[in-house]
Parts: structure tokens; C-alpha cells; sequence
């Protein structure tokens, strides 16, 4: 990759859906001390989307930004989704989808040219600045992923083209989805969710052989798993997605703790490091709820961590 916004990623990003009331309701002040520890730690990636509490990320993040010199960071959002009034709106909250805000407006699937550039110039907007360097299609599968190939992905190539945004890529949890946007777009990037990660790594089977060859950067997210993979010793208990984890990926979540107990390192620390491995690996994108937890990030991106850690997971099988 030799585009500067994507060769300039940090390491370690920030992924700001936290900052739009994810789970819980955060004040103005606190989403701002989310975002200054994560400045303070190095973090100069930052990723967000409409998705993210109806808005509310991006107005947060681009508050927050527009204090910073605007060439000492690198931002991205998302498009496919609009934000448009809510007709129904009952006064409640947008927990069906995890976030605590008023559902004054609701998400509408767009992924003709008109709807993309529309969700750009909407972005813009919240943001309060006049340029996003990456611009990635959010979950596409979840719409209609042949007419994203048809439509969606050609409108964000000639937005590339004319230099509105200067890279563009997909954001998505599912492996297959990723993997025919990198064959049959002109993609800088890929956000692979949750789907490569110490514990999991379907997206190592199509998806980054196929980024590998077309030269395609990979930015990996919610490699936490849900959390599980964010705390030295796990519970059985412990949220997995959308419901209980099943018995064989806890059986595999034992045996990982084993080895990194083995080598006196914290299960975290190799979590947040394992994606880099991949050469077309070039950040790692962690959320985060408190001040606390994005220092936390930084030092764990930071542990040294013995090679024959990773030769013992490969002889378990557990990583390639």
C-alpha cells in the first residue's frame, strides 16, 4: 500500500462506537476523556459511522478532532446506512441495536450513488470537518451485498477517483462478504470484525489470501471477542456476541489461557497483537469505555512478547 492515509495507520486504532452510548449512556465530558486517553497513548487512527449511536459518535469524535492538527491523524467513517426522521419515534431508545440513545431518526439502507455521496456529505456534517481520508461500506451482507457489488462499491471508486476521500474499503463481521468485495472491487482496505482474532480466524481461509494478492490493507476490529479475549482470565459466563459461547470455542479459549499463562503473558496483550502477524495487517482497532481502558490498550500493544509464544499456539494449532 503505498497511499500515505493508509501506510500512516497507527498500530493501535480507535474504534468510537463507545463514544456514540454503546451499552451505556456516556456524558460529553466523559466520551472526551475516552478520546483524549486515547490521543495521549499515540492512538493517530481513528474509526467511526452513523451506525454509531444514531450520529452521535461522529458529532463526539469530530468535536473532539477539530482540536488536533488536521494532518496528525487519520479518519475514517462509513456509508450504506442514512439517518433520516423517525415517523415512529416513541421517545425510547435505540437498544435493539445496543446503543442508549432517543431513536429521533432511524437507519435507512442506501447503497445507490446518490445514497453514498448523500451519507458522506451527512457525515461531514456531524463531523464538522471537510474530509475523511478512509471511507469504508458498513456491512453490506446485511442489505444486499450483489447490489453493494454493483452499485455501492463503483460510487465509492469514482469518490476515490476525484479525490473526495483518498482511500476506500468494506467493514464487515462476515468472512464471505469480505472476501468477494476484495475479488471484485478496487478496495484499499478491509475491517474484518471479530473475524480474526486469537480465538477466531475464519477470515485466514479466504479473506486475507485474497487481500495478500491484491495487495488489499487489512484493518482488524473487535478482536476482543465480545471481551472474552480482554481479561486475563475469562468466565464461562462471559457475553460471546449475541449469546452463550458454545462448549468447543471455550474449550479453545482454555487452551490459549494455558499457553500465554505458560509464557507469562497477559492473555490481552497477545490478543491485541496477534492480528499484526499478518502482513496486510496495518492497525488494530480496539474500542473502549473508559480512560482507563485506552492506556490499558496502549500498554498491552506495547508488552514484549517471546516468539515462542506464537510458536507454541501454532504447535496447538491454535494459530496458523
Amino acid at each position: 500500500m503505498s497511499r500515505p492515509e493508509v501506510s500512516a495507520l497507527t498500530r493501535l486504532g480507535y474504534g468510537a462506537a463507545n463514544v456514540g452510548n454503546l451499552f451505556r449512556e456516556l456524558s460529553d465530558e466523559q466520551a472526551w476523556a475516552i478520546l483524549d486517553a486515547a490521543w495521549e497513548s499515540g492512538i493517530r487512527y481513528f474509526d467511526t459511522a452513523p451506525h454509531y449511536g444514531l450520529g452521535l459518535s461522529e458529532r463526539r469524535l469530530g468535536a473532539f478532532l477539530r482540536t488536533k492538527p488536521r494532518d496528525e491523524f487519520v479518519l475514517s467513517t462509513k456509508a450504506g446506512r442514512l439517518l433520516r426522521p423517525n415517523p415512529d419515534d416513541d421517545g425510547g431508545l435505540d437498544l435493539a441495536s445496543d446503543f442508549h440513545v432517543r431513536t429521533t431518526v432511524r437507519r435507512e439502507w442506501d447503497f445507490s450513488e446518490a445514497g453514498i455521496r448523500a451519507s458522506l456529505d451527512e457525515s461531514l456534517e456531524r463531523l464538522g470537518l471537510d474530509r475523511v481520508d478512509i471511507l469504508y461500506l458498513h456491512d453490506p451482507e446485511r442489505h444486499d451485498l450483489e447490489l453493494a457489488l454493483q452499485e455501492a462499491f463503483p460510487a465509492l471508486e469514482r469518490l476515490r477517483a476525484e479525490g473526495t476521500v483518498d482511500a476506500i474499503g468494506i467493514g464487515s463481521m462476515t468472512a464471505s462478504a469480505l472476501a468477494a468485495a476484495v475479488e471484485r472491487a478496487d478496495l484499499d482496505l478491509v475491517m474484518i470484525a471479530g473475524r480474526y482474532t486469537l480465538l477466531e480466524q475464519p477470515a485466514a481461509e479466504a479473506v486475507l489470501p485474497a487481500c495478500h494478492e491484491r495487495g488489499t490493507g487489512v484493518v482488524a476490529a473487535s478482536i476482543f471477542n465480545s471481551g472474552l479475549l480482554a481479561k486475563d482470565e475469562p468466565s464461562r459466563e462471559d457475553r460471546y456476541e449475541y449469546g452463550r459461547m458454545p462448549e468447543e470455542l471455550w474449550e479453545r479459549l482454555q487452551r490459549i489461557v494455558a499457553v500465554c499463562r505458560a509464557h507469562d503473558v497477559p492473555l490481552p496483550a497477545a490478543a491485541v497483537q496477534f492480528p499484526l502477524r499478518d502482513r496486510a495487517v496495518r492497525s488494530v482497532v480496539v474500542g473502549g469505555s473508559r480512560p482507563e481502558q485506552l492506556r490499558r490498550n496502549a500498554e498491552l500493544m506495547a508488552f514484549d512478547i517471546p516468539s515462542s509464544l506464537w510458536d507454541d499456539l501454532a504447535a496447538e494449532r491454535l494459530i496458523r
